[in-house]
């Protein structure tokens, strides 16, 4: 039977009205029913923060974690049952800060998940203080004078090793369920960075702001994103002209692949035989 998108009808989202999340939410639901991926075989797993309450507005299975720690719980489920489809959900802040450590390795590791980070450049839940994205200059209760440089979510990805490396924009629905498609389909690490404006906190970069800026790589039949050195150059690119689409794209093994147990079946489908552990358990005691 086909899916659709009554079946992943959730709760009435909370969000502030005009929020860029709308536009994700609707691009990752429109994905997933192209995709025909029924909510039972679907793993959201989120941290704190507005983009973390996203998993609540759909369907599927849902695990809220700490603040910045939704990357560890999606990589062990995926270990556990590699025939779920994972998806990690961060904000800037929640994926970028708290959880920068966790970001970095899982892309270095080549864990088969996706990773959608809500990218407004700013703390949007706890009400507007400077964010790791945040542009320099930027003023915000916890900057008077300014933010300092920020971290650029793209060049860290492909230089840490993610084999997916994209960017969308919240104010291009058709555009973030393309890119989420991808990203879902490509075996290894994906991260997405989604610029989505916060339309309560951060009056700077906002959807018109953005909508003057954004195009899209696919758009140039001269960029190859199998060219590393040519995503490097592209991500650098911010101001007057911001890229969407497909910055680096690789294929390798992932690291679910490196392990011998899960070559025939998942591990949740695997018999449980105490006596194999018994041996271990009885240097401990």
């Amino acid at each position: 039977m086909a899916v659709t998108l009554e079946d992943y009808k959730g709760l009435t989202p909370a969000w502030c009205p005009g929020c860029g999340n709308f536009g994700i939410l609707a691009g990752l639901k429109k994905a997933l029913v192209e995709l025909n991926i029924d909510p039972h075989n679907l793993l959201l797993v989120s941290g704190i923060g507005q983009a973390g309450k996203l998993p609540h507005y759909t369907k599927g299975n849902v695990f809220n974690s700490l603040h910045g720690r939704p990357i560890p719980v999606a990589v062990a489920a995926k270990i556990a049952n590699k025939d779920l489809t994972v998806i990690a959900i961060s904000g800037d802040g929640d994926g970028y800060g708290e959880g920068g450590n966790h970001f970095v390795h899982a892309a270095r590791r080549n864990h088969d998940i996706t990773y959608l980070v809500h990218n407004n450049q700013i703390y949007g839940l706890t009400k507007g203080q400077t964010s790791p994205t945040s542009d320099v200059g930027f003023v915000t209760k916890t900057t008077p004078q300014g933010a300092p440089s920020p971290i650029n979510p793209i060049t860290l990805a492909i230089a840490a090793g993610a084999t997916f490396v994209a960017r969308s924009f919240a104010g291009d629905t058709d555009h973030v369920s393309a890119i989420i498609k991808q990203g879902i389909n490509h075996h290894g690490f994906a991260l997405i960075d989604i610029l989505q404006p916060c339309v309560s906190f951060n009056h700077k970069n906002t959807f018109q702001w953005y909508k003057e800026r954004v195009y899209k790589m696919e758009e140039q039949p001269d960029y190859s994103p199998s060219d590393k050195t040519s995503a490097f150059v592209k991500a650098q690119e911010w101001g007057e002209r911001i890229p969407m689409g497909v910055f680096y794209r690789e294929n390798k093994p992932t690291y679910e692949s490196a392990f011998p147990a899960l070559a025939t079946e998942t591990l949740v489908s695997q018999p449980i035989e105490p006596l194999k552990t018994e041996k271990l358990l009885t240097e401990f005691f």
